[in-house]
């Protein structure tokens, strides 16, 4: 058999396994944002292997790509943790994120054309259609919510004119999310979202840069207050015992 087509058999196989790592990396991604594994918790082979029906070597693709995102942490000889949490890390995330979408809103304002502005209106009523709060009422997360609230405020800047900085910003966006996941385990006080989410979309619109960025601000910064105060009952992490195996 030549070289080329000795490469063409194994072409297939190398190609599913990276779409399994992909998948499985998808899949515990979200599963670290929503805060079901608790951070500084070990994540065992044996048992994600088991949780996600899959085998251990895309499952080791997947935690070194969750390890290059900040989101995974790898300790010699010890394998894989979740990425620990901080109220240091949270209030720079913050900060950060409040630079990179007063940026962003200020281009895609300047910059953004009518189909754009037809996006964001998209983005917004989308959102608007879907109730915040999950099955467990106020505290509790919807996750459709959760995914529609992403792409809106990626809409907002998508009009930027940088892939570079609409990449980092759905990054700071994930990291956001997974604090608020963590803080708001119990009903912390109600917020009008929609009310403060009314409020950038009209100013975006309005192209009223000024008014947009500090619309937006206000938004994460009291996103950051309310995680601030559940800070101290931040779930701590529990080690996950694997199952018995059950004999006759």
């Amino acid at each position: 058999m030549t070289p080329s087509a000795e490469a063409a058999l194994q072409e297939p196989a190398l190609s599913g396994a990276s779409t399994l790592a992909s998948t499985i990396h998808g899949r515990l991604r979200r599963d670290i944002l929503r805060g079901v594994f608790r951070p500084g918790e070990r994540l065992r082979i044996d048992l994600l292997c088991e949780r996600y029906a899959i085998g251990a070597t895309p499952l080791r693709e997947a935690l070194n790509r969750l390890t290059a995102e900040e989101l995974v942490r790898r300790e010699e000889q010890r394998g894989f943790r979740v990425a620990p949490v901080s109220l240091e890390d949270l209030t720079e995330l913050t900060k950060t994120l409040c630079w990179i979408a007063e940026l962003g809103l200020r281009e895609a304002i300047r910059n953004g054309d009518t189909a754009w502005e037809e996006a964001v209106v998209l983005a917004a009523h989308r959102l608007s259609r879907i109730p915040r709060e999950g099955s467990e009422g106020y505290g509790s997360f919807n996750p459709e919510w959760e995914e529609r609230h992403r792409e809106y405020h990626i809409a907002l800047v998508s009009a930027c004119g940088s892939r570079w900085l609409l990449d980092f910003y759905g990054m700071l966006i994930d990291r956001n999310t997974r604090y608020r996941y963590l803080a708001f385990g119990k009903a912390s006080e109600p917020r009008d979202v929609p009310d403060e989410h009314r409020a950038i979309t009209e100013a975006v619109l309005a192209r009223d840069i000024d008014r947009a960025v500090a619309a937006a601000t206000q938004h994460y910064q009291r996103t950051f207050a309310d995680a601030r105060i559940e800070m101290p009952a931040l779930p701590v992490a529990e080690e996950r015992k694997p199952r018995q195996s059950m004999r006759r």
